[in-house]
């Protein structure tokens, strides 16, 4: 069954047509999916009954219901456990800085990747996610909390890239100027390093911005923690990165999980230094996150003060995340994880 949610404007025109709707009923129904963002066709109120009939009797609507609900007594972090329409379980979090909110979303039913540090590909993988399901997390959570969301960032569980035609459609949707109306260059997509998919999206000129999880200076370390580095190895995927800045003349920031003596010495800030010269970009340092199913621990912070000075002494640009959300969990799988155990 086709998702309603999922239709760019012009194939949601050719199936109302399909359906005996006059042309102009297109621009109602899709002002009603993504501008009022309704639930149900029965919200319709200005479309016939008829075609309101034909719409949930025809097409899957997808939409997600909150499971549980988290919210930080730090910094008003808050995460979502949601619901699909076949019972999947599925994580977002929206996080409130200055210039506004911004939500991290899940492109996929778990995660294949497998990363050591990161709990999302624990449990496995079971499904992609629709363009509509994605769009779904922001717009339930703009209900929920009577916000507009302005930034989203595709770090969530899942990697968007093994993804890649359902999330296209979903920047397309969450674009357009008929809907969500969200800027393209306020949007950031994480992959773990699917070079192939990195030069499809570079095809696309999209002004998003592409981080990538780099996690470590060379391909010993980085083939240990992320199984994707054993077939795409650092030289591949940085000659990827470098091609990705020249075509779009956007610069990537790279993803670097801090773990301590696993990458986080100077002679390994050296070494990624090295490795970075010369390319658009910058290093964001993520203090690894603790997952009960892995030993990692985090960096210290002296440490990552150290790491900091020897990059950008080398001339590297770096910053380090923000950690919001610590008290609920708030990084990627830990939730629907702990849900599905």
């Amino acid at each position: 069954m086709n998702d309603l949610c999922s239709m760019r404007f012009e194939e949601l025109q050719t199936q109302l047509l399909a359906c005996g709707a006059k042309k102009f009923t297109a621009s109602q129904v899709f002002a009603w999916l993504h501008q009022k963002q309704v639930t149900s066709p029965d919200e319709m109120t200005n479309i016939s009954k008829e075609l309101r009939e034909k719409l949930k009797k025809n097409y899957l609507f997808s939409s997600c219901t909150i499971e549980k609900k988290l919210v930080s007594v730090y910094d008003d972090t808050v995460k979502y456990l949601f619901r699909l329409y076949d019972g999947e379980l599925i994580e977002s979090v929206v996080m409130q800085y200055k210039y506004g909110y911004t939500i991290c979303v899940s492109s996929q039913v778990g995660c294949k990747m497998g990363c050591t540090f990161c709990a999302s590909g624990i449990a496995g993988f079971v499904r992609n996610l629709l363009p509509g399901e994605i769009l779904a997390q922001v717009y339930t959570a703009q209900r929920d909390l009577g916000i507009r969301i302005s930034h989203i960032v595709m770090m969530g569980v899942g990697e968007p890239l093994d993804n890649f035609d359902n999330v296209m459609t979903f920047l397309s949707l969450v674009t357009d100027a008929r809907g969500q109306n969200l800027s393209m260059r306020n949007i950031s997509l994480s992959t773990c390093g699917v070079v192939p998919m990195i030069y499809r999206l570079m095809e696309a000129h999209l002004q998003l911005t592409l981080s990538v999880s780099l996690h470590a200076p060379n391909d010993a370390i980085r083939q240990k923690t992320m199984p994707v580095a054993r077939r795409w190895d650092m030289e591949t995927l940085l000659q990827a990165c470098r091609d990705y800045t020249a075509a779009t003349s956007r610069r990537i920031s790279f993803e670097y999980a801090m773990i301590s003596g696993v990458n986080d010495s100077n002679e390994h800030a050296r070494e990624l230094a090295s490795q970075l010269k010369g390319m658009l970009c910058h290093v964001n340092l993520i203090p690894v996150n603790s997952v009960k199913e892995r030993d990692y621990v985090r960096s210290g912070d002296d440490r990552i003060r150290d790491f900091i000075r020897v990059l950008e002494k080398h001339g590297i640009n770096v910053t380090v995340r923000r950690t919001l959300g610590s008290d609920i969990n708030a990084s990627c799988g830990q939730l629907r994880r702990g849900e599905t155990k």
